[in-house]
């Protein structure tokens, strides 16, 4: 299994090209591509978002959260924020889902590697 970033999967439905839509591609053609909660709802937040890709998106495994989610999520935010990394609430959420399952992470959003460079979580794009 390995878990899409809206900004890939967003960047896969506009048609546009990269090593992280490459990956998005094979991840939904092998059936290995999954969502973490966040992500799903950042998808699904588009009010224009067609109908039929959001049967895509509901029909994508979706990464269930864990006893300890929500604090180890926290004390990973918190670990970014004192090293003076950046560490938007949405991607510690999606990173922290990442991590408790050792999935890598398709994304085309630099702001994951400052979570990466603190802990074990693999980015792919």
């Amino acid at each position: 299994m390995i878990a899409i970033d809206s900004s890939s999967f967003i960047a896969y439905l506009s048609g546009a090209s990269g090593s992280d839509v490459a990956a998005v591609e094979v991840a939904l053609a092998e059936k290995q591509g999954c969502l973490p909660p966040v992500v799903l709802t950042e998808l699904l937040s588009d009010p224009k978002l067609p109908k039929v890709v959001g049967d895509l998106l509901r029909q994508l495994p979706l990464l269930t959260l864990s006893d300890g989610y929500w604090e180890r999520a926290g004390k990973l935010r918190a670990r970014a924020i004192a090293s003076r990394r950046k560490a938007p609430l949405a991607d510690a959420l999606i990173a922290q889902s990442c991590l408790d399952y050792d999935l890598p992470l398709i994304t085309r959003d630099r702001d994951f590697r400052h979570l990466a460079q603190l802990t074990r979580l693999k980015l792919v794009g």
